[in-house]
């Protein structure tokens, strides 16, 4: 998957899930404000990023993903491991 589409995917699968408008994802916007992210929620992102992309994050990964920028890159990255 070429990471224009990927970061495509990854905006709708989000704006779907939580329910926000899919222009409002920027990649220097910060997830947990952008998405009104707690900590319950933070996780079913996590389960639903690794979910449809077929990776994993770890707790200490995750730390690390603030931005939709850092999200799209980790998740790249991963995917090009495979």
């Amino acid at each position: 998957m070429e990471k224009q589409e990927l970061i495509a995917k990854i905006n709708e699968v989000l704006a779907d899930e939580f329910e926000v408008e899919v222009n409002g994802i920027t990649p220097d916007a910060n997830i947990k404000k952008t998405l009104q992210l707690d900590s319950l929620s933070l996780v079913d992102m996590v389960a639903l990023i690794e979910g449809t992309f077929g990776v994993s994050i770890k707790g200490a990964e995750i730390v690390g993903i603030q931005t939709f920028e850092s999200l799209y890159e980790f998740v790249h990255d991963r995917m090009q491991q495979k």
